[in-house]
């Protein structure tokens, strides 16, 4: 296959895009979502802050505007095709690049700091980047904004092998159950079994928050319903006032771990699910 070379200029140009249409545009499928959500509440209180919760996306569509006040960590996924080289620069400071100009030119909330200090980079970066090298010759680029009300909800913990799919049930629901309202629910949430590692189950838990079909695994599949109806029997509903739907949907990302070991992670994402890609 031909090397496809593609510039530090065009990663630049197209992170800022993302940065910016991730946190103005509420994706499809998670307004699908929201949607599906407020015909199925039964809480008068929870099917208006979902109708609110629309009417918000529909204004920041209209207006070019932030979707939520916290415009996250630039959180970035990117796949490397293995016959991709890049032209004029790196790839990681590429995307840094466009971190920047994205939250600046954009009017986006600078939120990353200095964890002793507190002070603020002034820029949004540096973005937490995933990479992976795949087959081809293209470069995805996913950026997803993540709150840090969410992002403090999530929890991770190492299961005996004996333990099972109802310790694992319990762990999520009992991290949902914690974290109240403190992630705006409705949320979406991500779940990572397995991975070999503690910080593989995370990157799993992180990664599953952007999957938007069903899962090809069945008995996994029927696995992510269960644990849905557990979640939103809890009650806690939209914004914390109460209702049916607390969660939008459940997935679970699994991959074999070691023999002596069951890592679970759970990532959870407010209702503002923003998340923007491009394909060069």
């Amino acid at each position: 296959m031909k090397r496809k070379r593609i510039t530090v200029r065009q990663i630049v140009c197209n992170i800022k895009r993302l940065c910016n249409d991730a946190n103005y545009y509420l994706p499809h499928d998670v307004a699908g979502l929201l949607g599906k959500a407020c015909e199925q509440e039964v809480s008068p209180q929870g099917k208006e802050i979902l109708k609110n919760i629309l009417d918000n996306a529909d204004i920041a569509l209209g207006g070019r505007f932030p979707l939520c006040q916290d415009c996250g960590t630039a959180v970035v996924f990117v796949e490397l095709g293995q016959n991709v080289s890049i032209k004029g620069g790196n790839l990681i400071d590429a995307i840094n690049q466009g971190v920047a100009k994205g939250y600046k030119e954009g009017c986006l909330r600078k939120s990353i700091c200095h964890p002793l200090t507190r002070k603020n980079t002034g820029d949004n970066t540096p973005a937490v980047i995933h990479i992976d090298i795949v087959h081809g010759n293209n470069l995805k680029m996913v950026v997803m904004p993540k709150g840090g009300g969410a992002e403090n909800m999530a929890k991770l913990t190492m299961l005996k092998p004996s333990d099972g799919k109802e310790s694992i049930a319990n762990f999520v629901v009992k991290s949902v159950s914690d974290a109240g309202s403190n992630p705006c629910p409705p949320i979406i949430v991500g779940v990572g079994i397995g991975g070999g590692t503690a910080e593989r189950a995370m990157f799993l838990a992180k990664r599953a928050l952007l999957r938007t079909t069903v899962n090809s695994d069945k008995e996994i599949a029927e696995f992510e319903k269960e644990l849905l109806e557990k979640v939103n029997a809890l009650g806690i509903g939209s914004q914390g006032f109460g209702g049916s739907v607390t969660a939008l949907v459940v997935y679970v990302e699994m991959e074999p771990c070691h023999i002596a070991s069951l890592p679970v992670a759970v990532n959870l994402q407010c209702h503002s699910a923003r998340y923007a890609e491009a394909v060069l």
